[in-house]
Formats: structure tokens, sequence, C-alpha cells
């Protein structure tokens, strides 16, 4: 929710609007760079310089910007926070959304050969730019907070003496960049929005040098639905990054249990019904041709994780056979994986957020029967029975953790969101930690940070501004970025994540980070992966 897993964005390449006239009266104050393409001009802001709406590939179609909405039963600051949300959701569309945008030092000569972040968060607002790797779980990004702004992260890296290039990219999403079906398998252009990425890795790793930074040190970073795009970049053709990059960072995603690319077939029949293809004899070629407003409309109606669906999304990476030849947690267990130093963490209570539009389910029974629909319609009555002892249904123990009775807004919302949250994001991080920390230098961190916030808790994504504020994280994030080792500054030590000692950087509210050990809930981690590996999503 890692391809248009990186969304579109208003560019000075483009110079489309208001900004016009004042490059063209005023072009020679402006900062420039020379590509074999073009010349292409940015805007200085003190000590970075920022590049932005430049394409990588050809223009495709764009991608949706779903509403939904919000109970007003929650608590006001439950709803003031979910309005932040719908507010970074609708944003605008763009037919022409493969570009790239770049952050340097104002400074730096072409020559530095500065480390680079290859990235997918958000980017100047100012320019009303709006959704990049980080996404929607592959439907729409969450951008918690439209003022973020990927300078500050390249400020405090000249500040501490670290001085970075940051790229982010748009890529498709949704069905234009996660088509599923039997039709898009014989065409053999499934996921095409993680192609989107490499291409974009591949323009870096071409032009990168123009702008100060050195191709050779390219770590790939993504939030949520592009924290999964930054693992499955890991994971493609037997692990063999081709160069493109030398490290990952993965905030809130990990390879999660999907399954073949005909799981989507009955979503690709819908968009064919409501397009008026279902008598073309090609159904995908129809597709291709359907007037652009109609087929948004129609993805539009498809399930997103706002709906009653939840996580269970229309659209989203799966396997195709060729980018994903096998499902990502299998590849994982191959050792089908990229070697490679990274940073992958989550937050405390992930499922909340999207559980918190699904508060008709209010009994055990419903319980049951909405794990069995929507998650494992082929489980076993044992399989279901044993998913439900786990995940008991006593408010005490579900999620936000930790918090009592509080929070229970519905006598199963705590339980099905701790459900949620573990399925998705916990027991898949883990498992690809435990899979690769004896293989490779990796670290973890588990954000305990907006406990307080009602409903929620410290639900998906509230830890981006640490890393973006810039907040306690960016330091380590930028230390890894130029050094292999988020390690070096006055913070905290953060331990490397081994297999005989598996710990977690944990942020707090109010107080400095700590170690703990990542041992909770082990039984339910444990068995979310090894059923969810046999019921594939």
């Amino acid at each position: 929710m890692l391809l248009r897993f990186f969304r579109t964005i208003v560019g000075l390449l483009a110079l489309r609007s208001a900004y016009t006239c004042a490059v063209l009266d005023t072009r020679d104050a402006w900062p420039t760079i020379q590509l074999d393409n073009g010349t292409f001009i940015g805007k200085a802001f003190g000590n970075v310089t920022q590049f932005l709406g430049i394409p990588f590939a050809q223009p495709p179609c764009p991608q949706q910007a779903t509403p939904f909405a919000i109970s007003p039963e929650l608590p006001p600051e439950t709803v003031r926070y979910l309005e932040t949300v719908s507010s970074g959701i609708t944003t605008f569309d763009s037919e022409d959304c493969l570009t790239i945008n770049v952050i340097k030092p104002t400074n730096s000569a072409a020559d530095a050969q500065l480390p680079v972040l290859f990235g997918s968060c958000p980017i100047n607002s100012e320019l009303r730019a709006h959704k990049l790797i980080f996404d929607d779980t592959y439907s729409i990004f969450l951008e918690l907070r439209n003022s973020s702004d990927a300078r500050p992260i390249v400020e405090r890296s000249i500040e501490i003496g670290e001085p970075i290039v940051y790229v982010s990219l748009n890529y498709r999403v949704n069905a234009f960049g996660f088509l599923a079906s039997e039709e898009v398998k014989a065409a053999g252009v499934g996921n095409l929005g993680l192609y989107d990425q490499r291409e974009a890795l591949r323009w870096v790793q071409k032009y990168i040098t123009a702008f100060g930074g050195d191709p050779e040190k390219v770590t790939i970073y993504g939030i949520s639905a592009g924290s999964v795009s930054v693992a499955l970049q890991m994971l493609t053709d037997g692990g063999d990054v081709e160069g493109l990059f030398r490290a990952g960072v993965m905030e809130s995603g990990s390879p999660t249990p999907v399954g073949d690319i005909l799981h989507g077939q009955q979503y690709y029949d819908t968009l064919v019904e409501q397009t008026a293809c279902s008598s073309a004899s090609d159904t995908l070629e129809c597709l291709r041709q359907a007037p652009y407003d109609q087929l948004k409309a129609a993805v539009d109606q498809t399930p997103a994780f706002t709906l009653y669906k939840s996580l269970n999304l229309a659209w989203m990476p799966r396997v195709d056979g060729v980018f994903l030849k096998d499902h990502p947690q299998r590849l994982v267990e191959q050792g089908s994986v990229a070697q490679l130093p990274m940073i992958n963490g989550d937050t405390d209570d992930e499922g909340t957020l999207f559980t918190v539009f699904n508060l008709n389910t209010t009994t055990n029974y419903q319980t049951h029967d909405y794990i069995k629909e929507i998650y494992l319609p082929n489980a076993t009555p044992a399989e279901l029975d044993r998913v439900l002892t786990l995940y008991l249904d006593d408010v005490t123990d579900g999620s936000p953790f930790d918090t009592g009775d509080a929070n229970a807004v519905t006598p199963e919302f705590k339980r099905l969101a701790a459900f949620q949250g573990d399925l998705f994001f916990q027991a898949p991080r883990r498992f690809f930690l435990q899979q690769q920390s004896g293989k490779q230098d990796t670290w973890s961190y588990l954000s305990k940070r907006s406990k307080s916030l009602p409903v929620l808790g410290s639900c998906h994504s509230p830890e981006t501004p640490s890393f973006w504020g810039p907040g306690d994280m960016t330091d380590y994030l930028i230390r890894f970025v130029a050094h292999l080792d988020p390690n070096g500054g006055t913070s905290v030590s953060w331990p490397k994540y081994t297999p005989a000692s598996p710990e977690l950087l944990t942020l707090w509210d109010g107080s400095a980070s700590n170690v703990t050990k990542d041992t909770f809930r082990e039984g339910q981690l444990d068995y979310l992966t090894q059923l969810f590996m046999k019921h594939l999503l």
C-alpha cells in the first residue's frame, strides 16, 4: 500500500503551475541540472535544493483516491486523527505519474559522491506533492501529515556532518500497478508497480551523480506498503539486486503471505464488467483502451483497507511467476533474499487503524465468521478455533496493548485489532528477521509512541515524524545510509538483531528509548506465520 509502491507529484519539469512565469522570467536564479534528456530546474531552500517531477519512464495511467467514512461515535481526538488521514488520501491524480524527486545539499559539488536515500515518503507539500512509496497498502498512501517534507532529513544530515541525497518516486498503485488475473498472468504484466520502482532505481544508477550522489551507496526506504515493496525488491530474481542498492529500511511492512496472481481474478472480472468489456475477445486490451475516468471509477469501487475486507486488499503484489516466483515468505525460507544490511520495525498497535472502520463485528461468533470469510475461507474448524483461542475476547489482552479496559469501542475491536496487526505486521517482521539475522546485519525497532491516542494507540505510522521531523530516529537513519550502521552519535546504542539476542530499540512517549527483547506473543506470531503460509491471501 513498493510502485506508483512510491504517487503523483506536481513537478517543476512540467512547468504548468504558477511557477511557470517565475522560471521563465528569472531562469538564471534557479538551480539547474543538465541530463541527457533535458535541463531540469529546481529550487533552493537555504542549504537544500530540490528537483521535482523528473520523468524516469513514459507516463501510464493514474491512481485512485478513495474516500471513507469515519464513525461519529469515536472520541474527538481519534476523529481528528482519522480526518488527517483522510486529507492525506483525497488528493490529486495524474496519468503522468512516473516521476523522480531529488533533494540535495545546496552547496554539494557534482562529484561529492554522497550516500543516497531512495524513499517513498511525503515531499514538498508547498507544491501539492502527495504520496510516494509508502502509500496505501497498495491503494492509498496514508500521508499522516500533509506538511511532511524530506527537506528536514537532508538538512539534518548536513548539520551532523553526514550529508546525503534524498530521492523519492511516484509509481503505479491499485489496479493500475497491481492488476491481477489469469489474463494478466498470461500477458506477463503483473506487479507493474514493482517494475516501476525497479526502473526508478536504474534511473538513479544512471543520473544520481549529476546531483552529487553516489550510485554505489543507495539505501532503499519505504513505509507501510512501501516497506513491503522494499522487502520484495530484495526478494526478486533470487535476491539479485543488480547493484541497484546496498541496504534497505522497512518501516511497518515485511514480506507478507500473498498468494497467486489468480487470487485477484474476482476484482479483475468486476473491472471488466463495469467498463463494458465483458463481451470483448481480449478483455485486457479492452481495459487498456477504456476511458480513464470510467476505469478509475470502477477501480474506486473495489475493496480498500477502509472497507469491510480491511487488509485483504483487491490490489497488492501477488505471485506472478516472474517478479515473484513464489509467495514472499516461501522465498525468504528458501534463501531468495539479498543479503544486505537492513532495518525493519513496526509500531505496537499496527492493527487498530485497519480495524476502526469495521465496528460491526461485536460478538465472538461474528469475529469467527469475519476471520473465516475474509482471511481463512479454507481453514479447518480446528485451525479457526486455534486462532480464536490465541486471540481471546478479553479486552485487556487486545490492541491497543497495555491499555487495560480502555479503547474497547466494541467488545471485539481490540481482539480483532490485535489479530490483524500481528498477521500483517508483527508476524511477518519477526519471521523475516529470524530467517535473515544470522546471514546479514539487521536491526529492528518497536514504537510505543502515541499510546495515549484514543482507540488507535501506537497505530500504523505515527512514528514517521520521529524519522522525518527530524526526530530522534533521524540520526539513526542518516548514519545507516552513510555507514550501514545506525549507531555513531550520542543516542542510545542500537544493538543488532541476532538469532541469539533478538533485541528491539523500543520508542516511548516522554522518555528515552531503550532496548527490549523481541519475545512478545511468541505463540500467536509463530502460529499465524505457519497458518498463513498454508492459507495464502
